[in-house]
């Protein structure tokens, strides 16, 4: 990995993404369903706080957002990543809006399921370019 890095401070990152996914997975594997609305939100949460120790690891501020697009806009060019916008883009919608009543239609399990892959490719792509020093 190239460029300037701050490992000890994107570890936390790396723990609390590392928490959101273990619990996306909890849930899907659940014989009763799981909550599904919490593993696409878990999901997002995930890749959103990978996204993140990212930017740490590279010393590269960003505002408190939890738009996945804006995010990505973020990281630099050399960090490495492989990731596309459109592999997480359809996470941005459950960051918020499934954690208050609404507009909100309860995912169904495809739908959890695919949020789930999309963390689990985006948890992959990231790990690989984090210092082995940051990952939990």
């Amino acid at each position: 990995m190239s460029g300037t890095t701050d490992a000890g401070r994107a570890r936390p990152w790396v723990q609390l993404a590392e928490e959101d996914f273990s619990m996306a997975v909890h849930e899907m594997e659940r014989e009763q369903g799981g909550a599904l609305g919490g593993i696409c939100f878990h999901s997002q949460q995930c890749v959103e706080k990978y996204l993140k120790s990212l930017l740490v690891a590279h010393a590269v501020d960003f505002p408190k957002v939890h738009d996945l697009e804006a995010i990505m806009a973020l990281i630099p060019g050399g960090a490495g990543l492989s990731l596309k916008v459109d592999d997480v883009l359809p996470l941005n919608r459950y960051a918020t809006a499934g954690r208050y009543p609404g507009d909100w239609e309860v995912p169904t399990r495809e739908e959890a399921a695919a949020a789930l892959e999309m963390a689990r490719k985006a948890r992959d792509a990231v790990r690989k370019c984090l210092p082995a020093d940051s990952l939990a």
